[in-house]
């Protein structure tokens, strides 16, 4: 058992026999290494010191320095301790090898961060910009009628919002393919309701509700939506200028048609349009 803390070796002690060797501080202060991991090196028999002085403290020559240098060495290139160890007692174990497979380790490493870059860069892109198409692609997917200009508008008055967060991130991961899907599937529920309303039915019906679900799953491809924001969305679709050109411009009185379903289907859920928010 030691009888000479550890937390002495950490010190320059003056001593008679110093001029034999550094001392633990001095090697740590060279190598850049902290003391406890000399200490921890040396324990599970890694790098040991050739000396000791009489009153206990360690000493490293030359040798030892040299062997902690490439310790040091290998750590920096992610080596394991126990595998550094078999590097340097094992005269089977191939320096070159290892240092190669661990090169290769490294770059897989370095593919995966550069990977990763390349995804934030994205988020970050989504979170400014909201879709990242070209303006000649989102004409080609979204129609004649899309104005480029309204993502950035979008962001100037939800930027601040969970659910633009949550269209960012979903944005982020899109390419032209799933965006055209998601225009597909607006369009094709765009017809799905102008046919249900020539056909006369009712909202609050059950081919209505079937409707209202529909809606709330294709639009849950930008962000989630509950039924009470589907409530303020119905609303918006009917108040909006923008938006009512759109559906009516459908079909004559969609706008008003779809808003009542939504009503109703909130209704039939426990949900008082009147007093439903934007969650």
């Amino acid at each position: 058992m030691r009888t000479v803390p550890d937390a002495t070796d950490a010190t320059d002690a003056t001593d008679p026999q110093d001029a034999d060797g550094l001392t633990v501080g001095q090697v740590a202060a060279r190598l850049g290494v902290t003391v406890r991991a000399l200490h921890h090196w040396d324990e599970i028999g890694l790098a040991r010191p050739s000396l000791r002085t009489a009153a206990g403290y360690r000493l490293y020559k030359a040798g030892d320095v040299e062997r902690l240098h490439r310790i040091v060495v290998y750590r920096e290139t992610g080596l394991g301790l126990e595998r550094i160890r078999a590097v340097l007692d094992d005269t089977a174990e191939d320096a070159t090898a290892a240092l190669r497979a661990q090169r290769a380790r490294v770059d897989e490493q370095i593919a995966r961060l550069e990977r990763l870059g390349t995804g934030l860069d994205r988020m970050i892109d989504a979170h400014e910009r909201g879709l990242l198409l070209t303006a000649a692609q989102q004409a080609e997917i979204f129609g004649p009628d899309w104005n480029p200009r309204w993502p950035a508008e979008a962001r100037a008055r939800y930027g601040d919002t969970t659910q633009w967060r949550q269209f960012a991130e979903r944005s982020a991961a899109r390419g032209p393919e799933e965006w055209q899907a998601i225009a597909d599937a607006v369009a094709a529920l765009d017809r799905a309701l102008a046919a249900a309303m020539d056909a006369g039915v009712d909202p609050g019906s059950p081919e209505a509700h079937r409707l209202v679900d529909r809606h709330r799953e294709v639009f849950s491809a930008y962000f989630p939506l509950t039924r009470a924001m589907q409530v303020c969305l119905g609303r918006l679709y009917e108040s909006d200028p923008g938006y009512r050109a759109h559906y009516d411009g459908v079909r004559p009185g969609l706008a008003t048609w779809f808003r009542r379903c939504v009503d109703a289907a909130a209704r039939a859920h426990g949900i008082d349009p009147d007093t439903a928010t934007w969650e």
